[in-house]
């Protein structure tokens, strides 16, 4: 029981960075400057994790020098770079679902990377919470036409994305958590700082909601987040935590109907639904629980294809020895004594003894000649 607790708190845990990144879209279209998506990508990154380098005191060493920049890059500063573009180029539905096709994608690099197979219930669970995901972000509709640079960019960064968490699982950093994450956030900032000012130019001026808004993005969106989700990786494997990463759109979906007026309908709450119970469902304390129970239904259909069944012609009711014995054929009236005596249920113990002695007459007298009589 102790260890399902803590089996569900590290789930919860997990699922808290997805539930504030899933804010992120209802924040930026409330308070963010418009058109800035590489500035507000670098500032979420950068500024925290310089401060929690600052207050860590603790650099790299050896191969952490380049494997920071690569999976900063990969899961921080490329990941932000080709989904901004995504974000511009598609629609928001399929920029969405794009992401949630990321479950799949981590499973098929942790076949490759890590020699991991997935389960037959992750890979249900994935295809599943991608269905659920598509009915809630697509339902109403496509608000732009199809872009093929935007495709591309969506797919490769679900794939970097995916790789970048794999290799974060594989490489198993002995530093701390909260070390590791400020050495990621300053090296994607650092990737994503020279394309935002090619691409977007000088800073914009900030107001005090826009300047609250980055702060909130920056210290829970990716410093607490970031935190939690790397812890998770450790702990739950990538296949789990990416799954997990699917309550993101479903936060999204609620934050925009409480705070953006979108509406909500029986599709989105069945979607809903969905993705929640293919959350749920690829979680080590279910996955196990079902193992559990097909183990059993494996071992009970066992049983029953070993256990031989009772003759055909026996009496219900009444005690069969099982196999049968065989029975020599005898011409002897004792024999006939005999069945009797077994079958009936009130002969005495005296008939019975007779019985005997009778039986091993006619066998002393059946015995062949010159044969030696049993010692009595």
């Amino acid at each position: 029981m102790e260890d399902n607790r803590r089996s569900w708190t590290n789930v919860a845990l997990t699922a808290l960075p997805a539930a504030i990144w899933g804010s992120t879209y209802a924040v930026t279209q409330q308070w963010l400057p418009p058109g800035r998506p590489l500035f507000a990508a670098t500032v979420r990154a950068l500024p925290v994790g310089l401060l929690m380098l600052l207050w860590l005191r603790r650099l790299p060493r050896g191969d952490w020098w380049w494997r920071s920049l690569v999976l900063g890059s990969l899961n921080i500063g490329l990941f932000y770079a080709l989904l901004f573009v995504a974000a511009y180029r598609l629609p928001s539905g399929l920029g969405a679902t794009l992401v949630a096709t990321a479950p799949m994608v981590t499973m098929g690099v942790s076949w490759l990377l890590l020699d991991q197979r997935p389960a037959r219930v992750s890979g249900a669970a994935g295809l599943v919470g991608l269905v659920g995901v598509a009915l809630l972000v697509l339902q109403n509709g496509l608000d732009k036409p199809l872009d093929p640079v935007g495709l591309g960019a969506g797919l490769l960064a679900v794939v970097l994305s995916s790789c970048g968490f794999v290799l974060t699982r594989k490489w198993a950093p002995t530093v701390d958590v909260v070390t590791m994450t400020s050495w990621q956030l300053v090296a994607g900032g650092l990737v994503l700082l020279p394309i935002g000012l090619v691409v977007e130019g000088a800073p914009p001026a900030l107001d005090l909601p826009a300047a609250g808004a980055l702060a909130y993005l920056g210290l829970l969106g990716s410093g607490v987040a970031y935190v939690l989700w790397f812890r998770g990786l450790a702990i739950l494997g990538p296949t789990s935590a990416s799954i997990i990463g699917l309550v993101n759109p479903v936060v999204g979906v609620l934050l925009g109907v409480a705070l953006l007026g979108e509406p909500f309908g029986p599709v989105h709450l069945v979607a809903m639904v969905l993705v929640i119970g293919s959350v749920l469902a690829a979680q080590e304390p279910v996955r196990a629980r079902f193992s559990r129970r097909a183990r059993s239904a494996g071992e009970r259909a066992s049983t029953r294809r070993h256990t031989p069944a009772l003759p055909s012609g026996a009496p219900a009711g009444k005690a069969v020895a099982w196999p049968p014995t065989p029975t020599t054929p005898s011409t002897s009236s004792s024999s006939g004594s005999d069945r009797a005596v077994s079958t009936s249920p009130g002969a005495s113990r005296s008939a019975a003894c007779a019985c005997s002695a009778s039986t091993a007459d006619s066998w002393a007298a059946s015995a062949p000649t010159g044969a030696a009589s049993p010692r009595r």
